[in-house]
Order: C-alpha cells, then sequence, then structure tokens
C-alpha cells in the first residue's frame, strides 16, 4: 500500500498537479481536464505504475452478487463436491465483497432446471456460476447472458459455442481415450467394451456424448477396430424394467464382453451388479470419488476410477468470477482439470487431499 501511494505522488509532482488529481485519473473518479488526464496517464507509464488492486478491493466496499446454478446433491451425491467447492471459494472471497446466491435443480428433471434458470435471469448479477448439464434447455440463457453483458462460467460440462467467460473441469473427449488406454492395457486379447450411459438424458449430455467419441477413437486411431467390438448402452431404472434386468439381457445377447466404461459417477450400480453375479473377468472403469464407488474399487470390482475434481470445478468457477469482476485479471477460456487416474492403491493420497 505504502509503495502505490509513493508512485502516485511521484506521478502528481513530474506532472505538476495534486494527488487527487492523480488518483481521479487512475481510477477514473471525477471530471478531470483531457489534456491534465493525458498528461498524467503518459507520465504513470513512464514509471511504470501499477496499481494495487487487491487493497482496492478491500477499501470499496463494493458487493458483488454471483449465481450458481447447479444440481441437487440430495438427488446424486456427486454434486456436494462443486457445492462444496463453490462455498469454500465463497467463503475465502467475501472479504473483497463476492457473494453467492445458491439455485439448485434436480439433475434428472429438464423443468426443474429450466425453473431455476428464469429465476437467475430474472435477476441482473455480476455473474453466473452453471453446470448446463441440459443442453438444449441452457442455450437460450447463455443467448440472454450474452446479450445483457452478464459474464458466465459453465463447470462440468463445455459449451464453446456460446462464448462464457470460461469453462473449469476436463477434457471430456480426451478422458474417454484415456478411459479406452486403461482398458486397452488391461485386456490384450479380442473382446467387446461397453459405453455405459447410467440414468443419463444421453442426447441431453454433450459431454457423455464427447467421453463416448474419445472412448471409440481410441481404437480407432490405434488401427484396433477389428481387434475389439464397442457397443453403447443406455442402461435407465423404470419400473417397467429394472437395471438388472437390463443388464442381463445386455450379457445375454452380447457375449466376449471383457470390459464396462461408465461415463459418468455411477459405475456403483454396474460394480454391484458385477459382484452378485460373481463377474470377475470384466475390467470396470469409471468416475469420481463417491462413498459406493469406493467401496467397489478398494474390494476390487471397479478397476480404475477417474477423478474428475468437482470440487476443483465449483472452486475454480467462482474463483474466475471473482479474478474478473473483482481483481480485472484476464481469464483463460477453458480451465482443464488434471485426469487422476485413482486406483485402490494411491485412493488414500486423493482422499487425504480433500479433508
Amino acid at each position: 500500500m505504502n509503495k502505490q501511494i509513493v508512485r502516485i505522488k511521484d506521478i502528481a509532482e513530474k506532472a505538476n498537479v495534486s494527488a487527487g488529481t492523480v488518483d481521479r485519473v487512475l481510477h477514473n473518479r471525477g471530471r478531470v481536464a483531457e489534456d491534465v488526464r493525458q498528461r498524467v496517464l503518459k507520465i504513470a507509464e513512464e514509471l511504470n505504475y501499477t496499481p494495487n488492486i487487491l487493497a482496492r478491493a478491500l477499501v470499496t466496499n463494493k458487493v458483488y452478487n454471483i449465481a450458481a446454478l447447479i444440481p441437487d446433491p440430495t438427488a446424486d451425491q456427486y454434486w456436494q463436491a462443486p457445492k462444496a467447492g463453490i462455498e469454500k471459494a465463497e467463503a475465502e472471497l467475501r472479504q473483497y465483497g463476492i457473494r453467492v446466491t445458491q439455485y439448485i435443480f434436480d439433475p434428472f428433471h429438464a423443468a426443474s432446471f429450466q425453473k431455476e434458470a428464469d429465476k437467475v435471469a430474472a435477476i441482473k448479477y455480476d455473474g453466473i456460476l452453471i453446470a448446463p448439464i441440459f443442453y438444449r434447455q441452457s442455450l437460450s440463457f447463455f443467448t440472454k447472458w450474452r446479450r445483457d453483458g452478464i459474464p458466465f462460467v459453465l463447470f462440468n460440462t463445455h459449451i464453446p459455442d456460446y462464448e462464457p467467460l470460461m469453462y473449469i473441469g476436463q477434457d471430456s473427449y480426451q478422458s474417454g481415450m484415456l478411459a479406452a488406454k486403461l482398458m486397452h492395457y488391461g485386456c490384450r486379447e479380442e473382446a467387446t467394451f461397453v459405453v455405459a450411459h447410467v440414468e443419463e438424458d444421453i442426447q441431453n449430455s454433450s459431454h457423455l456424448i464427447h467421453k463416448e467419441q474419445g472412448f471409440v477413437d481410441y481404437f480407432s486411431r490405434n488401427n484396433l477396430d477389428g481387434y475389439y467390438n464397442i457397443i453403447q448402452k443406455d442402461l435407465q431404472s423404470s419400473s417397467q424394467v429394472s437395471m438388472v434386468q437390463q443388464l442381463d439381457q445386455l450379457f445375454e445377447e452380447t457375449p466376449g464382453i471383457k470390459g464396462i466404461f461408465v461415463t459418468n459417477s455411477k459405475s456403483n450400480i454396474i460394480a454391484e451388479y458385477m459382484q452378485q453375479k460373481k463377474m470377475q473377468h470384466i475390467n470396470l472403469i469409471g468416475y469420481d470419488l463417491l462413498e459406493k464407488n469406493l467401496h467397489y474399487l478398494n474390494n476390487g470390482v471397479i478397476d480404475f476410477l477417474i477423478n474428475q475434481n468437482p470440487k476443483g470445478q465449483g472452486y475454480w468457477g467462482i474463483q474466475g468470477l471473482a479474478d474478473h469482476l473483482v481483481f480485472q485479471k484476464k481469464n483463460n477460456p477453458i480451465k482443464y482439470l488434471p485426469l487422476d487416474i485413482i486406483t485402490k492403491e494411491n485412493l488414500h493420497y486423493y482422499i487425504e487431499a480433500d479433508q
């Protein structure tokens, strides 16, 4: 802070104006004659003046209201982690005026998302963090927020065509490629691999489609098309056909299955079935460090989990908006988080790091 005051005095002395005039020019406050303004700016540039934005943010008392539009963790445990990340970031940034209002929607019903997004759109927020898991329903809101000049950050699902301020999350396509490479290493003989979308509206979930495409392309790029058969399966439990019945049918109709890649956090559903059926010859790969997934990872039913760092997605999403709104930092449009491969041997390092 002292350094900044000295620099303002230096500029004032060299420009032969008061320190108050320099402050008004540098911070764009009040009226200053144009010739004086230009002289001050030129001298500031010559002296390589750098404003202390951090200190300024502490004393302005400006409040930045951010909306976080996120799925309900009580409906799907996966979303508890990004919610915790959002709350952690808000706690750290409250001193700089960041305030976050959470809008919670049911991740299994598009109408719930539409209802909560309408609430967000009715208020002019300074910034918005959103997990756009319902692709089609999200687009009109992106258009509105762009038109209104409201910066929005996406996490979990990347939709670049609508020019968000930034995207926080994994490269879905590359994570699919990684899963395929792990599957390939685990099975060198001819086999059928299943890409399983469990309890998802796949046609409205672009990130899952990208994972599937990455998985398929790995084998194509390595000239393994004829050696491995890749099939896609949508698994949706219903009152008419249970998940067990659907899996029974899958294994009856498709002999030679040696690996299953679950594109979301629900690999525990497949793992439970495999354990009940005493299937020990099938490699199972999924996502996320949910308690049920960890149980089957430790028991050897799930071979690998790819950690999507959901807590980091929520945390860095709010941090990205704060960088833009408060600290005037230029954001990179994409912040990819690492593709961490979790096994029962290295799991404890990740559990300890998240506590």
